[in-house]
């Protein structure tokens, strides 16, 4: 099931002051990631998916590398995408049966503004195969899913992908029982999201 896309930037306040002058809708503080140096906002899609915004943490910053390659970002790019997975481990063997190695399973936390507690564990792999177009995958346990917690919203009008070999990277999104199916082009991601505001393209 599709969960989440990653748009990620250098400059967080920039990413997210645009995305509300464009849609109208003002993405809301997820949290910190404490440790990796990096914190988000986020807006939904309804009540079972969302755009996460990331970008550096400038209040608690640290070396080296962070999330998702934002050290070397210019700019924010929609870097990635999640798909929930019932079964963690399966999914992940299922997509390297299928040529995809999407890497280690690894927990996660942080804590949202009210202080309540989030768990996660995700596939660590980054990027994901496939240049980034092969979604990472992401189970939430018991956490209540960030979607479900009221968040402001926009309309997902459009999501797709491209890629020179389309073939081999669908054959990894059937077996992960994803319904999105890639097109040849040069490898990328593209969404439109809609507010009452306007539209906003991110890629």
């Amino acid at each position: 099931m599709f969960d989440h896309l990653v748009l990620a930037t250098d400059d967080l306040r920039k990413s997210v002051a645009e995305f509300a002058a464009a849609t109208g809708v003002e993405p809301v503080e997820g949290g910190r990631h404490v440790g990796r140096g990096t914190r988000n906002y986020l807006v939904g899609f309804g009540a079972a998916s969302y755009l996460e915004i990331i970008g550096p943490d400038v209040e608690r910053p640290v070396a080296g590398a962070m999330p998702f390659g934002i050290e070397g970002l210019r700019g924010a790019r929609l870097v990635t995408w999640a798909v929930r997975a019932a079964d963690l481990e399966a999914a992940v063997v299922a997509a390297r049966v299928a040529g995809a190695d999407l890497g280690s399973i690894e927990p996660m936390s942080r804590r949202t503004p009210a202080g309540e507690l989030l768990s996660w564990r995700l596939t660590s792999t980054y990027p994901a195969p496939y240049d980034g177009i092969v979604p990472f995958l992401i189970d939430w346990g018991t956490s209540r899913h960030p979607a479900g917690s009221g968040l402001p919203s926009v309309e997902l009008v459009d999501f797709g992908a491209t890629h020179p070999r389309p073939n081999e990277v669908n054959a990894v999104l059937e077996a992960l029982e994803v319904d999105l199916r890639v097109a040849v082009g040069e490898p990328g991601l593209q969404a439109t999201v809609a507010g009452p505001g306007g539209t906003y393209s991110l890629r």
